[in-house]
């Protein structure tokens, strides 16, 4: 490893002393076929409705400390956190596979660990997303299989209107944790090929909370990737992106083990065909894979004295998609195609078992469990989405999708296989949404959709076989035979902007309100059939196995106005808001989050900016009992940032987080588990941290 840096350093070195610089072209004229690797290209004609787009880590040059980190300020979003690492989003009370993420229009990464150790989200750093992009709901059935709503992670891209060699090193601290961050970047752009490649490395300590108690949550992470584009012709492109993330000495406060490692290697291949002739627009493909390598222990737990545990696990993601899109006649754009993804897991944990009903044991006894029991879904879609213009400022879009989703077991445990009827099976899912985007006037807009979207049970709702992987301490039992998740969402959203005078500037505005009823909701619910398998003398007695519920519902809005004046300032406000029912059970869903506001206000200027942050997140009483939520007090915190650009290509920024050192923590932080001298209580989040992060670009 000392030798990999030391050989970037002096990569990084002489490119910064390189003379001879190529002469930058004018390419303004020249036409770039783009690959679709985004979702939204500003194009009223073929852009998804009801979107949202976040670029605030490039705009401001911020301090994250994973991908999950860049969902945090925006509208909606909240984290579901078991440590520094572990960190998931969740959008609208939608999680985990109810939402579709994806990386550049569609390679995915599946986690491998069942407590979900190493979401997507721990497989590419921050440095590397240039923005996010959401699709509120199921309102487009192009990007697979969507539930609850599409994020589109894009990675960085080449700036095709500069030829030759350009690159940036960044480098980063946090005072709480002591923690640092690097990455250095560097593109070469030629007008037939480009490439670009990127390193980084990162190491966290744990952090102290509010009332100065330290958190186990440290990790360090190194990762790495090249992406390689050559443009065959104007209209055609290929492009193979390459990367591989190595996770080190992660411990998860929330979680029973901690990871040893965890390894991850992501290859994609893209192509597209441009300009084809006047009915065949263009022809997109991609194609990925990728693996995860993950080993979980418990040797620094109060459980090593009893039990030594290790849990060696993979994950393989194998998809693809072909998409044509044509315009059989001038006002009718046509995306069609097909997409495939594949997701096999395996690997056991393995028992050193010392004491046994309270007994020390002469002998240790070795003892191995199937966690995956070598199992795979197959997921096989065929689409089409239609947009067309009923005027020059409005467009209806109608999709619809099917999904044939094949699922098995191969290495079942013994018990789980005397539960089911276990065999191959397969799903049929139809999803399907409608909608309209209507631009009233330059300024304002108004759309409208209905989304049916359908989701089958993830792996470890079919196949887990009493393993904790709740919030709780229950063990948790698959049920290969649960029927999809169906979502039908109803939503309408406005968004404009009017202009001032008299030293203001505009007044901005956007909101969505949306209404969602669900059909076979998938919760783990107590069997009192089913005993405890691990420690049967320990609490509680049984386990809890997934159904379907038969009627569950949701409801919220998000709004967001932003006030500029004197041309450089700002004051902006953002609501969130999201009530779940759960009628079976008479409680709300797991995981919804408490209405949060966010007021803000600051300064852009062409060499620096400044914003002063306000979070107020209420208390939560609408908990989900059987999924082991309390109810969780509100909290304040104020954040402050400054990014400065210092000297020609160098940008500094700085922050204060949690400035009044607040002790709290969020509603969807897991509990302490298996850890000395913390009580099954949520963790809390960082008390007051300073962060600065410097950047040189060339």
């Amino acid at each position: 490893m000392k030798i990999f840096y030391g050989t970037l350093l002096c990569v990084l070195i002489t490119s910064m002393s390189f003379a001879q610089k190529e002469v930058k072209k004018d390419t303004t004229n020249k036409k770039t076929t783009k690959l679709n690797e985004v979702v939204v290209t500003g194009n009223i004609k073929t852009d998804p409705i009801l979107t949202v787009l976040s670029n605030k880590y490039t705009e401001n040059i911020v301090q994250p400390k994973n991908v999950a980190d860049l969902f945090n300020n925006i509208n909606g979003f909240s984290s579901i956190k078991r440590g520094n690492y572990a960190i998931d989003p969740s959008f609208r009370a939608s999680q985990y596979e109810q939402l579709n993420i994806q990386y550049d229009g569609g390679t995915k990464a599946m986690h491998a660990c069942p407590n979900r150790m190493d979401p997507i989200t721990t497989h590419i750093i921050p440095e590397e997303i240039s923005k996010i992009e959401i699709i509120k709901g199921p309102y487009t059935v192009r990007y697979g299989a969507t539930f609850g709503g599409v994020i589109n992670m894009v990675t960085q891209k080449p700036n095709y209107e500069d030829y030759g060699l350009h690159g940036k090193i960044s480098g980063g601290y946090e005072s709480n944790g002591n923690s640092f961050v690097n990455m250095a970047q560097l593109q070469y752009i030629k007008e037939k090929y480009d490439i670009v490649a990127n390193a980084g490395y990162r190491d966290f300590g744990n952090y102290k909370d509010g009332n100065d108690i330290e958190i186990p949550s440290s990790f360090r992470s190194t990762d790495y990737g090249v992406k390689i584009g050559y443009n065959v012709s104007e209209s055609q492109r290929l492009q193979a992106h390459w990367r591989q993330s190595f996770g080190r000495d992660v411990l998860h406060a929330a979680l029973p083990m901690d990871t040893e490692y965890d390894n991850s290697s992501i290859i994609s291949l893209d192509y597209k065909l441009d300009n084809i002739n006047k009915t065949i627009k263009s022809i997109n493909a991609k194609v990925y894979y990728s693996y995860v390598d993950h080993l979980m222990v418990n040797k620094k737990r109060p459980s090593f004295n009893m039990v030594e545990a290790t849990s060696n696990v993979d994950a393989t993601t194998t998809g693809g998609k072909i998409e044509l899109h044509w315009q059989p006649v001038k006002n009718l754009n046509i995306f069609s195609g097909i997409d495939m993804l594949n997701i096999a897991r395996d690997g056991k944990r393995e028992r050193l078992v010392k004491v046994m009903n309270g007994n020390p044991l002469s002998e240790p006894m070795l003892f191995t469990d199937k966690v995956w029991q070598d199992s795979y879904i197959n997921d096989l879609g065929v689409f089409t989405e239609a947009k067309y213009s009923i005027s020059s400022n409005t467009i209806l879009t109608a999709g619809i999708r099917y999904d044939n989703v094949i699922s098995d077991i191969k290495d079942p445990e013994a018990d789980f296989e005397d539960m089911y009827d276990l065999k191959n099976r397969t799903e049929h899912n139809i999803s399907t949404t409608i909608s309209i985007k209507k631009i009233v006037s330059d300024n304002f807009t108004l759309e409208a959709a209905y989304g049916r979207g359908v989701r089958s049970a993830n792996m470890i709702e079919r196949f887990i076989n009493h393993f904790s992987v709740g919030q709780d301490p229950y063990e948790y039992v698959g049920n290969p035979n649960l029927k999809a998740e169906v979502n039908n969402q109803f939503e309408i959203g406005f968004k404009g902007h009017q202009p001032l005078r008299n030293g203001f500037n505009a007044f901005k505005y956007e909101t969505s309100f949306y209404y969602s009823f669900f059909e076979n909701y998938i919760v783990a619910i107590v069997d009192e059939t089913i005993d405890r398998k691990f420690m049967p003398m320990a609490q509680p007695q049984h386990a809890k196995v997934f159904n379907n519920l038969n009627e569950a519902y949701k409801t919220g809005f998000e709004i967001k106005t932003e006030l500029d004046f004197l041309n450089d300032y700002f004051v902006k406000s953002e609501f969130a808001y999201v009530y779940a029912k759960n009628k079976d059970l008479n409680e709300s869903l797991p995981l919804t989050p408490p209405f949060t506001t966010r007021l803000s206000t600051g300064i852009k200027k062409e060499n620096y900016w400044a914003n002063l942050q306000y979070n107020l997140v209420s208390k939560q009483t609408n908990v989900s009992k059987s999924f082991g939520e309390t109810t969780t007090n509100g909290y304040q915190t104020l954040d402050a940032r400054l990014g400065i650009r210092l000297i020609k290509n160098f940008t500094l920024g700085i922050a204060v987080l949690n400035i009044f050192d607040e002790d709290y923590n969020n509603h969807l932080n897991f509990s302490f588990r298996n850890q000395a001298n913390f009580g099954r209580v949520p963790i809390t989040e960082p008390g007051r941290n300073f962060s600065a992060f410097l950047q040189y670009k060339f």
